[in-house]
């Protein structure tokens, strides 16, 4: 984290996400960024939707970069991911220096459990986390016909105090190196509980598969976590017909998640907003280091008696 303390007035907050650098989300936590007056705010986001793509990276070809006029602020659109929009911003290509600290949000949906390995949201943090520079992700728990635009406003002013420690610890060289944050926010975010320290459970929407004849039918899932659904044609997306020679398949919920108590998904369902420290590691559980200590000497003997 050497170097990453702003030589001037004001610190450098970097703002990505995956829902694109046109969604209310990230437009809100630009908002309230700047009207603090405290940070200089710059944006590196994905030029269209990029939902649960998880960690992807665009390798094969050139990403193109496209300046956007958000007042305040200095705004890049990317073609690539997520993970590549921060990648890129931290990499002192697009913007003459590196940021202090990177947020990725705040995302269309919560990101808890096992939702967090599909999220572009988290992978944008996570991506910045990689490469040495403090992030957080945000994400909102958005209901349809309960939540509204403005909330994402308020979800980013109930933040402003985590940002405003975490920025203080970087300033004194204290912040930890050793994770990053995830953050998620209740639905009633003007009646939340308070910040609480969690940990990833295991919550996990189980959806099936049904077969459409157009890749609108259904409406555009809003949320990975909820599968919650706009029933509003997406302009964005494509509706043309089924042709002879493709068969169209959409998910769908099959089975609600299971909560565990003291998790993140619950904790956020009680009316917390979460705050979930998170590693890039994926380590498994010691059990299975203990089965597989006993498993592994014997795949040289089961390989020999197969000869």
């Amino acid at each position: 984290m050497d170097g990453l303390v702003s030589s001037g007035d004001r610190p450098r907050i970097l703002v990505t996400n995956d829902d694109g650098i046109d969604a209310p989300g990230l437009r809100a936590l630009v908002q309230v960024l700047l009207s603090t007056n405290l940070y200089e705010v710059l944006v590196c986001a994905p030029d269209s939707e990029k939902s649960a793509v998880s960690h992807s990276i665009t390798w094969r070809h050139a990403v193109s970069v496209k300046r956007v006029d958000i007042d305040g602020a200095t705004a890049y659109a990317v073609s690539g991911t997520p993970a590549d929009s921060a990648s890129l911003g931290i990499s002192a290509a697009l913007f003459p220096s590196i940021p202090d600290l990177v947020i990725s949000g705040i995302n269309i949906g919560s990101n808890c459990g096992y939702h967090i390995v599909y999220s572009g949201t988290v992978a944008g943090a996570r991506e910045a986390f990689i490469n040495g520079v403090p992030s957080v992700s945000l994400s909102y728990q958005w209901v349809a016909g309960t939540s509204n635009i403005n909330d994402f406003k308020l979800s980013a002013e109930a933040c402003l105090p985590i940002i405003s420690s975490i920025m203080a610890e970087i300033k004194n060289q204290r912040y930890t190196e050793r994770c990053f944050l995830n953050i998620d926010i209740p639905t009633d975010v003007v009646n939340h509980k308070g910040y609480k320290l969690t940990k990833q459970g295991k919550s996990f929407i189980k959806s099936g598969w049904r077969q459409v004849t157009s890749s609108t039918q259904g409406g555009r899932v809003l949320s990975t976590m909820t599968m919650d659904t706009n029933p509003e044609v997406c302009a964005e997306m494509d509706a043309s017909p089924l042709s002879g020679e493709h068969l169209l398949f959409k998910r769908h919920v099959r089975e609600a998640p299971v909560l565990e108590d003291d998790t993140d998904y619950q904790s956020l369902l009680d009316g917390y907003i979460t705050v979930t420290p998170l590693g890039a590691l994926s380590p498994a559980d010691i059990d299975c280091q203990e089965y597989f200590k006993n498993l592994v000497p014997g795949f040289l003997e089961s390989s020999s008696s197969a000869l």
